[in-house]
């Protein structure tokens, strides 16, 4: 494996990974950014106010793009054995 193979395999996971992981985190990043704002205008501080509204839109964002994030992670893993035998040198 040349060091040019182990970097751009290494971009191309941290890729999926970014793909993968961006729906969720920009989900919980909007949602405890506005009830922030409404804890704030309100004074109101609950921790479950601010836990549960998160933890209720990042499963429904996991529900909603779950297929998406299967053909993403299957099409990288397909890749990724099928390519085995270049990894080690047999292709």
């Amino acid at each position: 494996m040349t060091p040019e193979f182990v970097i751009s395999f290494a971009t191309e996971a941290i890729t999926v990974a970014t793909k993968l992981s961006a729906p969720l985190l920009i989900t919980a990043l909007v949602l405890g950014l506005a009830v922030s704002i409404f804890q704030a205008v309100t004074q109101i501080q609950e921790m479950t106010l601010a836990i549960i509204p998160k933890m209720v839109g990042v499963v429904v964002i996991l529900i909603l793009f779950l297929p998406w994030f299967i053909t993403i992670a299957a099409e990288f893993m397909a890749k990724t054995l099928s390519s085995i035998p270049y990894y080690i040198g047999l292709g």
